[in-house]
């Protein structure tokens, strides 16, 4: 596993955001480039039939090395970093046998009073941004854990039966499988390498959609306005205040779901606002798109204007589909008490390629990766999670043979 760091530190340096104003595939062209290198990688290793198609999805496999009847695996983990925060000139910081006490970056801290999180890590190699970046850790932890693992696989002969690796563009503005064959993956099922904390395996994730609104105002002179001008900036300033302030992420935990108001922007003659929505009931879920839908009606009503909302559902939760597939929750499971890991199974409170892959017919939970903090500049991975996470990869790969697919 000695290979992990150097990867992550070479992944890390190219700047893959995603760009959710394009109107492109990927979004942005910095993740056709890393897909190409990444493509690359892949033979260089040994894994075959490597490519990278037009859509910029990055494919490679390896064939079954047994004759035992073994299930079909995929290893996911997507190319692109978030675009809350700059993913350019990325300067990763290397904090070796870690004290326990504050790590000082350009202009900010890594405090665990604040994140205690990293308590849990005094003696560990921490690997944090510079200050100014996020580190990408989403997902490039998850990049570099299953190549390291296939590396190991090859170079040790590991038995395993077919094995695909998938890396995914644009999964960070919700797009990332939305031009995938995932029937052409060949795979019973899969594991998305893209949880938090080591240890963490999920298969419960938010039911989601986006809510675009926009309020039309009537623009006037304001020396000339009394009882006219209709202020679409102030207007969406209300709204925002009406939606319930106690159901925010900011506010919520577990499996309380909220509303994220994302973006405002806007001046008199128009504003918008952009939210997103979240819960992991399916009914409360329709019940939080019911009541948007219903403020909008009546904010329009209050001011006498225009307020158009338009709902996009992004993904659904994948238990729906893991339940009638629980081996692939018990094969992970088992491969983690295998590897020393005590397995965290917990809801995610966002969302994978693999939730809208499973809904395509290929059941995929998700598996830690190491990081925390993600999309910010206080995102930080522990060098020994990304080992673990590798070495997790292999055993599962080792104990699904002869197992039922």
């Amino acid at each position: 596993m000695s290979d992990i760091l150097s990867r992550f530190l070479k992944y890390v340096n190219i700047c893959t955001a995603s760009d959710e104003e394009a109107d492109t595939f990927p979004s942005s062209p910095f993740q056709l480039a890393f897909g190409e290198a990444l493509t690359e990688e892949c033979i260089s290793i040994g894994l075959e039939d490597a490519r990278m198609d037009s859509h910029g999805y990055v494919t490679a496999c390896l064939s079954p090395n047994t004759d035992k009847a073994t299930p079909a695996i995929c290893f996911i983990a997507h190319m692109d970093t978030s675009p809350e925060a700059s993913g350019l000139n990325v300067r990763p910081v290397i904090t070796e046998n870690y004290d326990g006490g504050i790590i000082h970056l350009d202009g900010i801290d890594l405090d665990p009073d604040e994140f205690p999180d990293l308590k849990n890590y005094t003696g560990s190699t921490i690997i944090s941004a510079g200050g100014k970046t996020l580190l990408g850790a989403d997902d490039k932890a998850g990049i570099a854990e299953i190549m390291t693992a296939m590396e190991y696989i090859i170079n040790n002969d590991v038995p395993h039966g077919f094995i695909r690796v998938l890396f995914t563009p644009d999964e960070e503005i919700g797009r990332g499988v939305d031009y995938l064959d995932a029937a052409s993956l060949g795979c019973d099922f899969g594991y998305t390498m893209d949880g938090g904390a080591i240890g963490e395996l999920e298969y419960e994730n938010f039911n989601a959609a986006s809510a675009e609104i926009i309020i039309k105002g009537k623009s006037i002179h304001p020396g000339t306005a009394k009882g006219i001008m209709k202020n679409a900036a102030l207007i969406a300033s209300d709204f925002a205040t009406l939606m319930p302030s106690d159901e925010t992420p900011s506010a919520t935990e577990g499996y309380e779901g909220f509303y994220h108001l994302c973006d405002i922007k806007g001046g008199v003659s128009e504003a918008r606002l952009h939210y997103i929505i979240r819960d992991f009931d399916a009914e409360s879920f329709e019940s939080r798109k019911r009541f948007i839908t219903s403020l909008v009606e009546k904010v329009g009503e209050k001011y006498g204007v225009s307020v158009e909302c338009t709902i996009e559902e992004q993904y659904r939760n994948m238990r729906e589909i893991i339940e009638q597939h629980k081996e692939t929750v018990e094969l992970a499971k088992d491969a983690m008490l295998d590897c020393g890991i005590i397995p965290k199974i917990q809801p995610i409170r966002g969302g994978t390629d693999g939730a809208r892959l499973s809904f395509m017919g290929l059941p995929c939970p998700n598996i830690f990766a190491g990081g925390h903090n993600f999309h910010g500049p206080y995102e930080f991975v522990p060098l020994e999670s990304m080992e673990k996470a590798s070495e997790l990869i292999v055993k599962i790969v080792e104990k699904a043979v002869g197992r039922k697919a």
